[in-house]
C-alpha cells in the first residue's frame, strides 16, 4: 500500500516537474509530510525527511523534464553554466542549515515563503515580459545562483520556484525560464541529496529504510512513475499562454504555502 502511495505521488510530481519547472518538490514535500505522519514517524525529522527525499526524487524528475525541455530548445545553456556550480555549492551548504533548523521552524519558513512567490507570480501573470530587460553580469548570476541554492535545500524543491522568477524578472520569456529551472533543478537537487543524506547520516536518524534524511522506498517509488509523467507536463507547459502558466504555477504554490502554515501554526 505505502509503495502504490509513493506511486501516486510520483505521478502528480513528474507533471508538475514538467509544467511549472519546480522539480515537484512543492507536491513531494507536503504529500511526503502527510504520509510520513500517518506512518508514525518521529515528528522531530518527519519534516526534514520529507526534504531530503524530495530532493532526491527530483534528480529524476528533472532528467526527464530537461530532456523535454531541451528538445523544444527551452534550454538557456549560457545561463545555466553560470548558474549550476553555485547552486550546487548553495545547496549542499543549505541541506546542513536545514538540519539544524526544527521542523515546527521548517514548515513556517516554507508556508511564508511559497506565498510571498506565488503572490510574486499571480501579479506579475498580467506583465508581459520586458524585452528589453538583459540577464545581469556572470558575478551577480553567480551570486544568485548561490542564494536560490541555499534556499532550494531548506524548501526541498528543484528552485523553480525562485529560478524561474528570477529569469522572467530579468526579460527572459515563461517558457524558456521554466525550461532553464527545470535544467538548473538537477545539480541542485544531486547537490541537495548529497547533503541531506550526509548531515542526516551525522545525526543518526533512527528510521527504517532511510539513509540520512532520504527514505529509500519513497525515493524510488516516486522516482520511477514521475519520470515518465514529467515530459506530458513539458508538453502541456508549451501548449498554454505564459499568463495562464504563471497563474497556475501560483495557484499551486499558494495551496502549498498555506498547507504548511496550518500545520506549523496548530
Amino acid at each position: 500500500m505505502e509503495l502504490i502511495t509513493f506511486l501516486i505521488i510520483g505521478a502528480f510530481a513528474g507533471f508538475a516537474a514538467g509544467l511549472f519547472g519546480v522539480g515537484g518538490g512543492t507536491i513531494i514535500v507536503p504529500l511526503l509530510y502527510i504520509v510520513f505522519s500517518q506512518m508514525g514517524y518521529s515528528p522531530d525529522v518527519i519534516m526534514h525527511l520529507a526534504l531530503g527525499t524530495s530532493l532526491a526524487t527530483i534528480v529524476v524528475t528533472s532528467i526527464s523534464s530537461l530532456m523535454a525541455h531541451n528538445k523544444n530548445g527551452a534550454v538557456i545553456w549560457p545561463v545555466f553554466k553560470n548558474l549550476a556550480p553555485p547552486m550546487a555549492i548553495g545547496c549542499f551548504a543549505g541541506a546542513g542549515i536545514a538540519g539544524w533548523l526544527s521542523g515546527l521552524h521548517l514548515q513556517m519558513i516554507v508556508g511564508v515563503f511559497l506565498l510571498w512567490v506565488a503572490y510574486t507570480m499571480f501579479m506579475g501573470a498580467k506583465k508581459p515580459v520586458d524585452p528589453n530587460k538583459t540577464l545581469p553580469s556572470t558575478a551577480k548570476q553567480i551570486a544568485a545562483g548561490s542564494g536560490i541554492g541555499v534556499a532550494s535545500a531548506i524548501f526541498g524543491i528543484g528552485g523553480g520556484s525562485i529560478t524561474v522568477p528570477y529569469l522572467t524578472a530579468n526579460g527572459v520569456v515563461m517558457q524558456k525560464a521554466v525550461g532553464t529551472s527545470a535544467a538548473c533543478g538537477l545539480p541542485i537537487a544531486i547537490a541537495g541529496a548529497l547533503g541531506f543524506m550526509f548531515f542526516g547520516m551525522q545525526q543518526q536518524v533512527e528510521i527504517p529504510n532511510t539513509i540520512g534524511f532520504i527514505h529509500i522506498y519513497a525515493f524510488l517509488g516516486i522516482s520511477v512513475m514521475s519520470f515518465f509523467t514529467a515530459k506530458y507536463g513539458a508538453k502541456t507547459a508549451h501548449a498554454l499562454s505564459p499568463a495562464v502558466l504563471k497563474k497556475c504555477f501560483a495557484v499551486l504554490l499558494c495551496i502549498v504555502g498555506c498547507f504548511f502554515l496550518y500545520k506549523g501554526l496548530h
